[in-house]
């Protein structure tokens, strides 16, 4: 099987060419291609296919708009909404290989239609609308839900949240003074009270300046990751809510492990996403060798 390896800010993805929708991506499947030690690596998977091809009608029906639709799972095979830094990865490809030409285009997700625009080497994509999840409370606490780390102490208070819903569900966390960034252990999942049902992706910011935080994320499915598209744009509104600005306009600047990227506010309760992409590697992969 044909693939490729590319990266958004260093959150990785295998992408899969499957322009005739003859690939079975199951989850053990993908597991076994994501897996960094007896596979090919990545934070998830990618599947390539025609959105008049794909199993659910609500995608399908999206293929008046966008002829490609983004078929993502996570690494350990659970099936996605969307990934804001996958959709640029996937939009590159789709240039890379002639499957589109143009500098503007749309793409299918499971979370709608993604529009996406090529400033040079930048890639931005319209995530399309999103909300905050109690938004009454959110108002009148500033807060909806409570985060516990397993590392630190029982006695110690959860850290309050926002919810925040990109498509995708996001837990954003605040992080007090007196807390480093760097030092938070995300290798086990943060609890999150209440939990959503689906579960939740979970970030941590750090405000550096006026318009300009940094974080880390745990990942819905995958543990920590050097960066996370949704998660970004989530931590960058709940900041932005937090400053008293709930409907942001300005550009916001995100740091993450993986590299930098930028939020715009639009119009409409919309929001941009905008940084680079790299295709990295291309080869063949034998599926019997696999573990």
């Amino acid at each position: 099987m044909r693939f490729t390896k590319g990266h958004g800010t260093e959150n990785d993805f295998v992408l899969v060419p499957d322009l005739d929708a003859r690939l079975n991506l199951d989850a053990d499947l993908t597991r076994r291609l994501a897996d960094r030690h007896a596979g090919i690596g990545g934070d998830g998977v990618i599947r390539v296919v025609p959105t008049e091809s794909a199993t659910e009608e609500a995608v399908r029906s999206q293929a008046g708009r966008a002829r490609w639709f983004m078929d993502y799972r996570n690494a350990d095979g659970s099936t996605a909404e969307m990934c804001g830094n996958g959709t640029r990865v996937f939009a590159s490809y789709l240039r890379r290989e002639g499957l589109e030409t143009s500098d503007e285009f749309e793409i299918a997700t499971r979370a709608g239609i993604k529009g996406i625009r090529f400033e040079g080497d930048v890639v931005a994509t319209n995530m399309g609308q999103w909300r905050f999840v109690d938004e009454a409370k959110a108002v009148a606490e500033g807060f909806d839900s409570l985060v516990l780390l397993r590392d630190r102490p029982l006695s110690e208070d959860p850290w309050s949240a926002l919810s925040v819903d990109m498509g995708n569900p996001h837990t954003v966390v605040a992080l007090p003074e007196s807390v480093d960034l760097a030092t938070l252990d995300l290798f086990h999942v943060p609890e999150v009270r209440p939990l959503p049902p689906q579960g939740t992706n979970v970030e941590f910011v750090r405000v550096m300046g006026p318009g300009h935080i940094a974080m880390r994320v745990h990942e819905r499915g995958v543990g920590e990751t050097q960066s996370c598209g949704t998660g970004v744009c989530a931590a960058a509104l709940a900041t932005s809510f937090w400053a008293g600005n709930p409907e942001p306009k300005e550009d916001w600047t995100v740091d993450v492990p993986g590299g930098r990227l930028r939020v715009r506010g639009l119009p409409n309760h919309e929001v941009e996403l905008a940084g680079p992409a790299a295709l990295v590697a291309d080869g063949t992969i034998d599926l019997s060798a696999l573990a």
